[in-house]
């Protein structure tokens, strides 16, 4: 590729649902922050141009981080909701490069992520319209009513089931283009894929590792310490 690559990572959420003393990315595994283990993941893709960090405005532990003072590491302030946080970092890379190199959205909370599975990412991406990482579902999935009873509606055609995970590869510009328009139109976006879906384009499911999990609850931990044990222990790094 003659563009340029970004990796941008939302970083200002508090984590709640972690019952912790302190975001969920300062979290630590193995005596580092699960921020700088991801950081490190992205830094890792050969040619990767850079990492935009989008943290809170109050944040009092990026300071501490390994990566605070990495020179290909930015950061820029998020916002209310995710997705105000990952425009904010667009339009900051927006200022550092052109709006037609490419940007992997990752989750901060994702540290288990392979790097050979970006380079797969990168691959795919820059040959359609955008691309995710996921992986096809494997159980039967249930569609349920939304009232408390949560009786079964009808079993969905698993088939055409994926789970989507991060990162998430798009044109800095189009990405840009696709939040506006979801913001403005109001719908709550819950990744980045979903406000391209909105806007027409048709981003291409990549398969990845099924231990790229996000880290949200408390038992999530133990186990992202053992899959980068794991990880560590074999050759599927790079």
């Amino acid at each position: 590729m003659t563009e340029q690559i970004w990796a941008l990572l939302p970083a200002s959420g508090v984590g709640s649902r972690m019952q912790a003393n302190c975001p969920k990315q300062y979290l630590k595994i193995q005596n580092e922050y699960i921020l700088d283990i991801t950081i490190q993941k992205m830094l890792s893709v050969s040619g990767l141009s850079g990492v935009m960090v989008v943290i809170s405005a109050d944040d009092a532990y990026w300071p501490s981080t390994q990566s605070y003072a990495h020179p290909s590491v930015y950061t820029t302030t998020g916002g209310a909701e995710r997705f105000h946080s990952v425009l904010n970092g667009l339009y900051a890379l927006k200022e550092i490069t052109s709006g037609q190199d490419w940007v992997m959205v990752h989750d901060a909370a994702r540290p288990c992520v392979r790097v050979s599975d970006i380079n797969k990412l990168i691959s795919v991406a820059s040959n359609n319209d955008g691309a995710l990482l996921g992986v096809p579902a494997k159980d039967t999935i249930k569609q349920v009513d939304a009232n408390i009873t949560l009786g079964v509606e009808k079993t969905l055609d698993r088939s055409k089931i994926w789970q989507a995970f991060t990162p998430q590869m798009f044109r800095i510009e189009v990405l840009v283009s696709a939040l506006e328009y979801a913001i403005s139109s109001g719908f709550m976006v819950t990744d980045d894929a979903s406000a391209m879906e909105l806007s027409g384009h048709r981003p291409v499911m990549v398969e990845g590792a099924s231990d790229n999990i996000k880290i949200t609850q408390p038992q999530d931990l133990p186990l992202a310490e053992w899959l980068l044990t794991q990880q560590k222990n074999t050759t599927d790094v790079s």
